[in-house]
Parts: C-alpha cells; sequence; structure tokens
C-alpha cells in the first residue's frame, strides 16, 4: 500500500510537471490586451493558459520552472486571427483558379495546404476562418484534425467546407456547355433541397455556412443576385437551428440586402455596397469582411502597378467603399482573402485598411478582438487576459502607430507552446 501511495505522488507530481510544461514569464515593452495598449506590464504562462497579465509590481509568485523571456523594444498581442482566408489557393499569378480547380490533384492541393498552414502560424495568425476549399472537397475537415492534433503545425481553423451556390451561376468559366463541370469545393442547391444541403455541411464537419448570394453570371459575366431572400431566410434558419452562422459572399446591393434581410451574420467582400445597404447592416449588426488585399492583388496580376500607375476604378470603387463602411459605423472583420496572394503575407490586408483610412489601433482590435467576438471565440482568444488561450505574439516594434510592424515576427505561441521564436 505504501508503494502504491508513492506510485500515486510520483504520477501526480509527472502529471502537474507535465501541465505546466511550457510555462513563460514574458517581459516586453508594451503589451496591446485586445483593446488598449498598457506599458509595464508582464504576461506569465503556465501549459496553454495565461494565468497572469498586468502590472509587473503586482505579478503573482510564478512557477519554479517557468523560463524568462525579457523581450526589450517588442510588444505583447493576442495571436492574430485570420477572418477571411483559402488554405487550399494560392496566387492567381502563380496558376489561375480554373486550373487549380480542375487541374491540380487534391493530395498536391493538401500538401501545400499543409504549408500554407505553418507560414500562417509562423506570421502570428494563431486562428484562422477558412472560407472554402475551392475544389477540394471537405479536404479541410482533415487539415483541421491534422492541426488539432499536432500532426502538422497550423492555426486553429474555422471551416466552412463546401459552399452552397446556385445551380448553374457558379464554376469554372469558358468550357462548353456539353460538359458537367466538377464542383468539388461548391454544394448547388434551389429551393426546397436546400435544407438537406445545408444539413450535409454541418454532417461534414463545418463550423459555419457559407452561401454565394451573388456571382459573376448576369447577361455580361457581371456579378447579379442568386438565390432569392425567401431561400437565403431557409438557410439561415436551418444552419441556425445547430447554433451556427451563415456568412453571405456578396458583392452587389441588392444580394447584400437579400442576405442582410435573410440574417446572415457577415458579409465577405461588399464591393458594391451603398449608404443604405451599410446602413441596414448597422441596423441588423451585420458585420463586413472587406477583403481589400484580394482586389488590389488581382488588379496588380493584370498589369497595374500602385507605384506609378493611376488607381483603376475598381480600386478606387474599393476603397470608397471601405471608407463609407467605417463612416456608417459597419462592424469591420480583419479577412484579406490571403490564398489570392501569398499565405504569411497576411498583414497586407492590415496594411491596407490603415491605408484606406481606418486606425492602427482600430485594425488591431479588428484582427484579435473583434473577430475573436464575431466567430464567438471570445472566450478562448482574441484577448490578453487570464484564462484566455496562451496564443501570444510577440513583434519588434510598435504595430499601434506603424502597422506594418507586424511583420517584425519575434515570437509566436499558440496553447502556450512556441512555435516560432527569432
Amino acid at each position: 500500500m505504501k508503494n502504491l501511495f508513492i506510485i500515486f505522488l510520483v504520477l501526480c507530481s509527472l502529471k502537474a510537471l507535465a501541465q505546466f510544461e511550457n510555462a513563460f514569464l514574458l517581459k516586453p515593452d508594451k503589451v496591446f490586451d485586445g483593446h488598449v495598449i498598457h506599458n509595464n506590464w508582464v504576461v506569465i504562462t503556465e501549459g496553454n493558459k495565461i494565468v497572469y497579465a498586468g502590472s509587473a509590481k503586482s505579478m503573482p509568485k510564478i512557477s519554479a520552472n517557468s523560463t524568462l523571456l525579457e523581450l526589450p523594444g517588442t510588444t505583447l498581442l493576442p495571436g492574430l486571427i485570420e477572418g477571411h482566408g483559402h488554405l487550399f489557393l494560392h496566387p492567381y499569378n502563380e496558376t489561375s483558379w480554373n486550373d487549380q480547380v480542375l487541374k491540380e490533384p487534391e493530395a498536391y492541393r493538401v500538401a501545400m495546404a499543409t504549408v500554407h498552414a505553418r507560414k500562417t502560424l509562423e506570421a502570428g495568425f494563431t486562428t484562422f476562418r477558412d472560407l472554402g476549399t475551392e475544389g477540394a472537397g471537405y479536404a479541410d475537415y482533415g487539415l483541421k484534425k491534422a492541426i488539432n492534433e499536432g500532426v502538422i503545425p497550423g492555426p486553429r481553423l474555422l471551416i466552412s467546407s463546401k459552399a452552397i451556390v446556385a445551380t448553374g451561376s457558379y464554376g469554372p468559366k469558358g468550357f462548353s456547355p456539353d460538359f458537367d463541370l466538377p464542383l468539388l469545393g461548391a454544394e448547388p442547391a434551389d429551393g426546397e433541397n436546400l435544407i438537406s444541403v445545408v444539413r450535409t455541411q454541418i454532417a461534414k464537419g463545418a463550423d459555419f455556412i457559407k452561401v454565394y448570394a451573388d456571382y459573376r453570371w448576369g447577361t455580361n459575366g457581371e456579378a447579379m443576385p442568386t438565390f432569392s431572400e425567401d431561400e437565403l431566410r431557409l438557410i439561415v434558419e436551418t444552419a441556425r437551428s445547430s447554433g451556427r452562422d451563415v456568412v453571405a459572399h456578396a458583392a452587389t446591393a441588392e444580394g447584400m440586402r437579400r442576405a442582410i434581410n435573410a440574417g446572415v451574420a457577415m458579409i465577405e467582400h461588399g464591393d458594391g455596397a451603398t449608404e443604405e445597404v451599410f446602413k441596414l447592416m448597422v441596423e441588423k449588426n451585420v458585420a463586413l469582411c472587406p477583403t481589400l488585399a484580394a482586389g488590389y492583388s488581382i488588379t496588380k496580376y493584370s498589369g497595374w502597378d500602385p507605384k506609378k500607375d493611376p488607381e483603376p476604378v475598381r480600386i478606387k470603387n474599393k476603397r470608397i467603399s471601405f471608407e463609407l463602411a467605417m463612416s456608417s459605423g459597419v462592424t469591420i472583420s480583419a479577412g484579406g482573402d490571403v490564398g489570392v496572394f501569398s499565405h504569411g503575407n497576411n498583414v497586407l490586408e492590415l496594411e491596407m485598411m490603415v491605408k484606406y483610412g481606418m486606425k492602427p489601433l482600430d485594425v488591431l482590435k479588428s484582427v484579435t478582438s473583434t473577430n475573436a467576438r464575431l466567430f464567438h471565440l471570445e472566450k478562448k482568444v482574441g484577448e490578453i487576459k487570464a484564462g484566455m488561450l496562451a496564443d501570444i505574439l510577440l513583434v519588434n516594434g510598435s504595430p499601434e502607430k506603424d502597422i506594418s510592424d507586424l511583420r517584425n515576427v519575434v515570437l509566436v505561441l499558440k496553447n502556450g507552446k512556441i512555435e516560432l521564436q527569432k
């Protein structure tokens, strides 16, 4: 019995050591807690949690095996949250969307996605909302599982798998109508079968539902609304009964209006919004993820040089739309549609938000605490305070003054584990 008691104590001790194997006392110059900047703060982590964030004078006794990391010249922030991306895509100037979807084998795209996930994490983005596999079926579920189980490094994922599209609206263009091209990254649906399609996405592991409220299927290839307001409302009601949000790809004012009235939680892109639409978004508490960097990058791929060429109409209109959204009081989610441009370059969206008039501190809020709230993760990530997961980014410089300082990554922790240290 005595020997059993000794074994029990040893096991308890080993468990305690394992629990606090990753224990750190972090001493940066400044701490951004998800809302404001603090000077003379320290942050203490034990295991996968933050146990203290506050004045160095008031900090509690730390674990004996804690590692002290004094980091002069740095700012500590919550791990950043990418609001809109596609881990299974890579820049269109490398390979067109059509060719990625139709010609790249799924195994190849999964291999690429694992690299994209690692680059994202090393850039300081510890959470990533993926807006669809774009032709890779339900591969995002496997990628999420591999990250969660520590098989590969990457941000924690929120996945939507196959987006829901109106029959005939979405897919590769320019092919003979005699061919039925595969839509592995989307699920066509109409009318009554919308319920079963939404439920299928839920059964396959979707954390939220993405729907295309409009698409480039007009008579001249222009964006036009797809689903009726009643169809969109049916999608929202079905998803909501499972506790899931619906977000809508929408670039037209009418597509946005229908989606907002139907009850979606967020509009993705929103290029053609009017003052009335933004007013409706505020009234209905619908957020906007503007994806500024996507259009900027695509325009550059077409030959535009922002350093010497005049601003194209597309870029000018996007900037004006973003300014109008801000002045209207719409909640802004930081998300750049990364995958259209290079993974690991996620900060480009944040730089453009500042360039188009958003204050750097407000951008920091958007990419941390605001995104966490919008994605229902506010009890886990997005803030630096006791009890939150130890998702932490340290950068050289002062990103609340110069947002590009987010590129100066010094240290990345996810779940209390060092993922990158320079």
